[in-house]
């Protein structure tokens, strides 16, 4: 049985996983992030050592997926807000010195969304978007069955179209981005705003409080709905997708949103266009980046092994 590898790394956790030639998900485990470049070469060499040990001659391709602005042109990370130590690291190179079997690495938020495309809740479309909301917004965007990269590999990145002109600075140096606005950082400051409150807070608890009639929590959840429904709007009338996901941490409390934004998203939107648009929560919670990573590279060992054949 072939295998297929993948990784998925966080600013906290470094998520890794194997599918079978069915994209079932037959074996995952994660483990820490760690503080420096050096480290985290070292964890990858680790971890793909104890695959291999465990799956010897079975795992025919891996795949990684990268946080940040990934420059498929020159495998590295050109900017990571979240591990500024990968900034212009050239990931590539460091792991071809250890793995042994073909591999390919790509934005982990398109490692996401090609795991919900091929394992998850988008797996009947050809058309689809994720979002992921949790201390940012990632996205990633399937064209036709296809990622959508951009020229440089840079496409994507709904997280930071402009929802509010006069919103508050985000860290990709513009202002008012949908990052800046319908995480779970924006909704932890308006109900820090609103209730003048400095206590240390969640996301998740202040769903938990808008569940149980709190004014204020709720008043931030619609916030951040009503500008993640610009965002989706936007999104509706310029790529007319079949469906639209939503994942990430702050969607564990997706009544709260989803309602909302989507009522938002009809308001912004041509009526033909959302008509035909489902809006959705995402199916595979933290395992679609590693799915998708391993799903990506069988699929690209596939295409490579094609464009082989006279």
């Amino acid at each position: 049985m072939s295998l297929y590898a993948g990784f998925d790394l966080g600013g906290t956790q470094l998520k890794y996983g194997l599918l079978d030639e069915r994209n079932n998900l037959v074996f995952k485990d994660k483990a820490a992030t760690p503080p420096t470049i050096k480290a985290m070469v070292g964890l990858f060499r680790e971890l793909w050592e104890d695959l291999r040990a465990k799956k010897r001659k079975t795992i025919k391709a891996v795949g990684f997926g990268i946080p940040g602005i990934f420059s498929l042109k020159k495998q590295r990370t050109i900017q990571s807000p979240n591990i500024p130590e990968l900034d212009n690291f050239n990931v590539h190179g460091a792991v071809a010195r250890f793995i042994e079997v073909p591999f390919w690495l790509d934005n982990d938020a398109n490692m996401a969304a090609y795991g919900e495309y091929r394992c998850g809740a988008g797996k009947s479309v050809r058309d689809m978007i994720l979002l992921t909301l949790g201390t940012g917004v990632g996205s990633g965007i399937i064209i036709d069955g296809k990622l959508l990269h951009g020229q440089c590999g840079f496409a994507a990145e709904m997280g930071h179209i402009v929802v509010n002109p006069e919103g508050e600075r985000c860290n990709c140096g513009s202002r008012g981005c949908l990052e800046t606005e319908a995480s779970a950082g924006p909704i932890i400051r308006n109900y820090s705003r609103l209730t003048r409150t400095d206590e240390t807070l969640t996301a998740e608890k202040i769903a938990a409080r808008a569940k149980h009639g709190d004014e204020a929590a709720r008043k931030s959840f619609e916030r951040a709905a009503y500008y993640l429904g610009i965002g989706l709007g936007t999104a509706i009338n310029l790529l007319n997708p079949e469906k639209i996901l939503l994942g990430g941490g702050v969607m564990t409390s997706g009544e709260l949103l989803l309602p909302r934004a989507a009522a938002e998203a009809r308001r912004r939107s041509y009526q033909a266009s959302f008509d035909c648009c489902s809006i959705e929560r995402a199916s595979l919670g933290n395992d679609a980046g590693l799915m998708g990573a391993a799903s990506w590279a069988k699929d690209q060992l596939l295409e490579q092994g094609k464009a082989q054949i006279p």
